[in-house]
Parts: structure tokens; C-alpha cells; sequence
């Protein structure tokens, strides 16, 4: 896939009437979302809202059932997730992927293997190359975990981290991968509230040098801190698009996270 050159005229990533069923039910019908190149864009809605879904098909993990998705203009609908990573787009998980065997440090190296060091060809190479293309590896793992504030762990397993530090390791993982766009899912799910700072401060660092993200959060007061633009889904559908304030005084939005009220 050839790689997506940023246009300052063009969302980073453009939503546009997407719909997704499962056995019958919808969980997204015709939703429509843009993320501006640039910014922090909250994804927040009641349980059900269909958040989940619609970061599953930003991120190439399913296929809409209708609509598209492009990205920085590209039409990318269906592209399967490493085809999305190699445009700039990846993502985190609510539930770290970590490999739990292996140190911080090496996990991170393994988000950096190069295709040309594990081709063929890379098998004939002499063991003082290896050594130094390892050595490189580590070192920029190294910079990402410090980057990160997990460069004291580098050695830890990753399974014995904590929660929050394992979703540090996850945004160390993602920025191995030089992406353009970074979707976390619950950034601060299960994470104390000194950590939560850490984080919201480090993604707006990350973002500050030019990377765009898009979050599913339920704090709100981690998305009021954070993001430049809200936009609320229920039932599958977009509800409303805003500034953090406006939205969150909308009377259908306290509908659809409170319910109806006699």
C-alpha cells in the first residue's frame, strides 16, 4: 500500500456513513465521524453507543457493512489492520496485548522488526551486522520507553506491570510503528489518577509533534482535560459533535447517558 502523504486540506480520517450489524442487530447505523489532522477527538456514549464497533472498523479489525472510511483522503474501507498500520494508523487496546514473557524493552524491539532484517537475505548477513542492527533496535526501544516514562522498566517483564504501565508500554508499541494517527480504546481504564495525568500530558506531548489522535474514553473528565472536539454516539449513531463543554450541556446528550427523566 502506497503510503499516505498527509494534505493539511483533508481529515486525517473521515468516517462517512458506516453501518455494522451482528446477528441482526445493529451496532452502528450510518455513523459518520471526522478526525481533524492535528487534533484530539473524543468518542464517548452511553454503554452500547457502538464506540467499540466503530474503532474496531476505523482500525481494520472488521469490515463495515455499508459505508467507507478514508484516510488523509485515501479511500482505505476494509484494508485489514496492517495495511491501516502501514498508511499511519494504529491503535491501543482496552485490555493490553503486551507479551508478558518477554521484558518491556523486547516488546517494544518487536514492534521495530523490520521486514528486510527477518527476509531471507537477512539470514546471510555476517554476525557483526546482526549484532549492530539489534543494538539499534534496542537503543530506539530504549528511546521510546523513556519517552513514555517506562525506561526504569525496561528490563521488567511486561506481565508483571501494572495496569497503567502496561498502557504505556502499549503507546511506546504504537509509536514504534511512526504512525500519523494513533486510536486509543479507554486510555485510563483501570488506571489511578496520577497516571491518568502522565498520560493525558503525554499524549498531547506526542500530539504536539504532529500525530493526531482519536479516543474512546469514558472519563470525562480525562476528555474535558484532552480533547480539542467531542463527538457522542447512541445507538449506533452520531448524536452530536462539539466542544467538550457545549456538548455535555446538551439536553440529548444527558438523555442518552441518563436516560429519560419524567
Amino acid at each position: 500500500m502506497t503510503t499516505v502523504v498527509q494534505n493539511p486540506g483533508v481529515p486525517a480520517l473521515a468516517v462517512t456513513s458506516v453501518s455494522k450489524s451482528f446477528d441482526g442487530v445493529a451496532a452502528l447505523n450510518g455513523c459518520d465521524l471526522v478526525v481533524s489532522q492535528g487534533s484530539v477527538t473524543g468518542l464517548v456514549g452511553p454503554n452500547g453507543a457502538g464506540k467499540s464497533t466503530l474503532l474496531n472498523v476505523m482500525s481494520g479489525l472488521i469490515r463495515p457493512d455499508a459505508g467507507s472510511l478514508a484516510l488523509f483522503g485515501h479511500d482505505v474501507t476494509g484494508r485489514p489492520p496492517r495495511a491501516m498500520a502501514r498508511a499511519g494508523l494504529v491503535r491501543t487496546f482496552q485490555l493490553s496485548r503486551e507479551l508478558a514473557g518477554l521484558t518491556a524493552l523486547e516488546n517494544v524491539m518487536l514492534a521495530l522488526t523490520s521486514p528486510r532484517l527477518e527476509s531471507v537475505r537477512a539470514c546471510f548477513a555476517g554476525p557483526v551486522q546482526f549484532a549492530r542492527q539489534e543494538r539499534e533496535r534496542a537503543e530506539t526501544a530504549f528511546v521510546l520507553l523513556k519517552r513514555v516514562g517506562l525506561d526504569a522498566k525496561a528490563d521488567e517483564l511486561a506481565g508483571r506491570l501494572s495496569g497503567g504501565q502496561k498502557k504505556l508500554l502499549e503507546l511506546a508499541r504504537a509509536l514504534a510503528l511512526k504512525p500519523r494517527i494513533i486510536l486509543l480504546d479507554e486510555p485510563t481504564a483501570g488506571v489511578n489518577p496520577t497516571l491518568r495525568h502522565s498520560i493525558a500530558d503525554m499524549i498531547r506531548d506526542i500530539n504536539a509533534h504532529g500525530v493526531t489522535f482519536a479516543l474512546v474514553e469514558h472519563d470525562m473528565g480525562f476528555v474535558a482535560r484532552l480533547c480539542d472536539e467531542v463527538v457522542v454516539l447512541a445507538e449506533g449513531r452520531n448524536l452530536l459533535r462539539g466542544q467538550y463543554a457545549d456538548v455535555m450541556a446538551d439536553k440529548a446528550v444527558v438523555t442518552a447517558y441518563l436516560g429519560a427523566v419524567a
